[in-house]
Parts: C-alpha cells; structure tokens; sequence
C-alpha cells in the first residue's frame, strides 16, 4: 500500500493541469491562479490521511481554492456601492479650457498693442482703471474706452456679440 505521500504525490501528478485550470478561472491571471492551487494543495496536504478516504479529493481541493478564493475576494472588495441612481458622469478633462485658453491669445494677439496691454492689465492682472492709467501713461477715460473696444473685438472674434469671455477662460 502507498503512504499518504506518495499517494498525495500521484495525486498531485493526476491533477495538477485541472486544478490549475479551475484556479485560473477563479483568479483570471496565471500568477495568481499557481498562488492559489499551490495554497489549495498545501491545505489539503496537511489533512490528506483525511481527505484520500474521500471518494473524490479533487473535489476537496476545489472547495478549498473556493473559500481561499472567497477570503482574498472579501480582503480586496472594491470601493463601489450600488446605488438606484444613475452614476456620475465623467469629468471633463480640460481640453476645452485650453483651446478656449489658445484662441483667446490669438485673439488678443491680434488686438492693437495699446488695447492689448489694456485688456491684460485690467482682466489679467485685476488691476484698477487708474493703476492701468498710471501704468502706461493715459486718462482712466482712454482705459475704458480701449477695454471696452478690446473686449468688444474679443467678443465678436470669439463667440459672436454679447459672449462673455472670463466665463469661457475661467470657469
């Protein structure tokens, strides 16, 4: 009669590329599926005077890489929650805003340089109507006459009439 190892051994022999087949359904990767079978066969090593009696081990060896499967499933159970309503929709991912971002400096380089420095003082740099005054040498009226012509031209090339550009830029 064989001992417990050299029957364990046969066993093993016998069943080694079914086992690991099972285990890889179980895992979906190779690596793990070896982890997990080796595992299994190790467990049932421990009992095996035990389990040989059984009529069929394998199926032993099967429910052992189930419930080890089970732990591992319950150690790594991901964040979700179902939820009755619908899930979040995905986040933009900037690509507007940088070609909002893109075309506004074309436009703007395309703005007479004295309304230009305007337009980027007082939106750009959140600078008073009298600080841009001072900064390059003309009257507060000549800064709002010049804003109010550089935003108009930025408006019409952007959006048309009436858009409001810092809403585009930033939102």
């Amino acid at each position: 009669m064989d001992s417990p190892e050299q029957h364990f051994q046969a066993f093993v022999n016998a069943e080694a590329r079914a086992l690991l087949r099972t285990a890889y359904l179980l895992t979906g990767d190779r690596g793990h599926a070896e982890d997990l079978m080796q595992t299994a066969l190790y467990l049932a090593y421990l009992h095996w005077r035990k389990v040989m009696r059984y009529e069929r081990p394998d199926a032993y060896v099967r429910k052992v890489m189930l419930n080890e499967r089970r732990k591992y499933w319950r150690r790594h159970r991901p964040d979700e929650h179902l939820t009755a309503e619908p899930p979040d929709r995905g986040q933009p991912d900037g690509t507007a805003a940088v070609h909002a971002r893109d075309q506004l400096w074309a436009e703007l380089r395309r703005l007479a340089p004295r309304t230009r420095a305007v337009v980027v003082l007082r939106y750009w740099e959140d600078r008073s109507e009298a600080d841009t005054a001072d900064i390059l040498g003309c009257s507060v009226g000549t800064v709002k006459k010049l804003a109010a012509r550089g935003l108009g031209q930025l408006r019409h090339h952007l959006d048309g009439p009436g858009a409001d550009i810092q809403s585009e830029v930033y939102p």
